[in-house]
């Protein structure tokens, strides 16, 4: 059952209740605490970037076309489209000879409104590398072009780089290949589904890869979260939430679209995944602040960071206070199996 994790004031009246499912896992796989459903499934989205570009990287496309930790950044980034972003993203076109018109996501302005403006004031055009997804796809078509394999149908849950990412995401999540729900996602790739509990395990694993038996699945992850860790800015953007966390090294963390979060705690060993399900994810940062704070985070700054960031009231289009947001929900802490 979903349970209210946000409150949503217009002076003293709630007007929104944003429901939802949150869980956290340790290391052998146990929730140590939750609201809501941990067993509710959901879409990963743009949550699963990190582990959608574990076979390229595994496979060897760092070396292959010489590439950047900026480049690896953006190949899991949900990017804005900001300077930054679109220059790496030009220099993993040039280094991997991939053209955008091979992607399958499609046009789109950039999603920072100041990059968006600058873009349109200067005659510019929606373009796929606008995409917030196209690092992504970038990355599966340089590892489908380096195999020797077509570029044709990369997106098509039959092709080799999808078998294999979805034989990875089965194996870190526990979950059966054929029991993993496939879906479409808003970039045109295969999105899978499958418990909360199971994807916060995933994360577990994103941070503490030594949990990981096989070594080159392990060496790819180290390399991926240290490059998120390294360039968060790359992996989200100005005002991002997980770029914001992954500036703390102890974190691993990535969003994604309809309200899912991924998130996962290094030196305490612990799996974060919380769904949102009026699919909003405006609440991301409070519900991280309360959770880190329930938990007892030692990063007390981090914290504060997030409420410092993204203030608790609200305000109309002319800058007036008009309500607030609450987080209302309390973690039940007792340890249990799923």
């Amino acid at each position: 059952m979903e349970t209210p994790l946000m409150h949503e004031y217009r002076a003293d009246v709630i007007e929104c209740i944003h429901s939802g499912h949150i869980v956290i896992v340790n290391d052998q796989g146990l929730v140590k605490a939750w609201a809501g459903d941990p067993k509710h499934i959901a879409f990963t989205r743009s949550s699963a970037k990190p582990i959608q570009a574990i076979p390229a990287v595994r496979g060897g496309i760092m070396e292959h076309y010489s590439l950047t930790e900026k480049e690896l950044a953006v190949m899991v980034s949900s990017h804005r489209g900001e300077p930054e972003h679109q220059s790496v993203l030009k220099a993993l076109m040039q280094k991997t000879g991939i053209h955008e018109s091979s992607l399958v996501c499609g046009k789109s302005y950039p999603l920072d409104e100041n990059s968006r403006e600058d873009l349109l004031r200067h005659g510019g055009e929606k373009r796929k590398i606008h995409h917030n997804c196209a690092g992504k796809h970038l990355g599966m078509l340089a590892y489908s072009k380096m195999r020797g394999i077509p570029l044709e149908g990369y997106d098509s849950l039959g092709h080799p780089v999808q078998q294999e990412v979805l034989a990875v995401m089965s194996g870190l999540s526990g979950m059966p290949r054929e029991n993993l729900i496939t879906g479409i996602d808003g970039c045109g790739l295969p999105v899978f589904a499958l418990p909360l509990h199971l994807l916060a395990a995933v994360y577990m694993k994103l941070a503490c890869p030594d949990l990981i038996r096989d070594e080159s699945i392990r060496d790819a992850v180290r390399k991926i979260t240290g490059a998120m860790n390294r360039h968060p800015h790359l992996v989200g953007g100005k005002g991002r939430v997980d770029t914001l966390l992954l500036q703390d090294e102890n974190i691993v963390a990535k969003g994604g679209f309809k309200g899912i979060f991924g998130l996962a705690l290094k030196k305490e060993r612990l799996g974060i995944v919380f769904k949102v399900l009026d699919g909003s994810e405006e609440e991301w940062a409070y519900i991280t602040a309360s959770i880190l704070e329930q938990i007892g985070y030692s990063n007390k700054r981090l914290i504060e960071s997030l409420r410092e960031a993204y203030s608790s009231d609200l305000y109309n289009d002319s800058g007036q206070k008009v309500g607030s947001v609450k987080t209302v929900f309390t973690l039940d802490k007792t340890t249990t199996t799923v």
